[in-house]
């Protein structure tokens, strides 16, 4: 932990005080275990604003089947216009996660895959989509519950 977060962890357990958010370091990253990178960047932040949308991680999902063209993987992912999976996939080609081969044929058959890195990734994005399909029923009825009270 960096000796700016320490002193502001010390001044903030002596008194509470109002803290806007503009004077106090963020702590999350050491406290979680974590540590920030030298621009003060939380490594989970930082992969989950590139990946943790719906759509990277649909993308991420159904290419762990292997190679799919592109219209296939728009016709697996019910919801995504052509667009938006254009859009998704160079960003997910760009930070190493996706692999895009262009086959000369005529028309040009563009082809999508996960690298190493993707694939590495994708076991944890499997294990969420577990914990979705396991626990979103009870999540549902913990938000109807806590609405009926409000």
């Amino acid at each position: 932990m960096t000796s700016q977060m320490n002193a502001a962890l010390k001044k903030n357990s002596a008194e509470p005080q109002h803290d806007d958010g503009k004077n106090t370091p963020p702590i999350l990253a050491d406290t979680a275990g974590f540590t920030a990178d030298e621009n003060g960047t939380c490594p989970i932040r930082e992969v989950l604003d590139r990946v943790g949308d719906t759509w990277s991680l649909l993308v991420i999902l159904n290419l762990q089947q292997g190679t799919i063209r592109f219209n296939a993987l728009r016709r697996l992912i019910e919801g995504i216009s052509q667009r938006m999976l254009t859009v998704t996939l160079r960003s997910l080609e760009r930070d190493g996660l996706v692999l895009r081969t262009v086959r000369p044929t005529s028309p040009p058959e563009v082809e999508y895959s996960l690298t190493a890195l993707g694939m590495s990734l994708a076991k944890p994005i499997d294990n969420l989509g577990q914990w979705a399909v396991d626990n979103r029923h009870t999540m549902r009825e913990e938000r109807a519950r806590f609405d009926a009270q409000q």
